[in-house]
């Protein structure tokens, strides 16, 4: 078999194509997880910072 003969069969082939599909689609959701988990915790942090201070401060 030579080179020209195997090419459509190569060109054909998508294998490898949806490994790569799904790698990027998990590569993007982890990002999607960082992201949410980042603004979640921030935004946690100061929910958690003002009823330290309500609690703390004088009646």
């Amino acid at each position: 078999m030579n080179v020209i003969s195997m090419s459509p069969h190569f060109f054909r082939d998508e294998e490898g194509v949806t490994a790569i599909e799904y790698g990027l689609i998990a590569a993007l959701v982890g990002v999607a997880v960082i992201v949410g988990a980042t603004a979640l915790g921030t935004n946690l942090n100061g929910l958690f910072s003002y009823i330290s201070t309500q609690v703390a401060a004088p009646a």
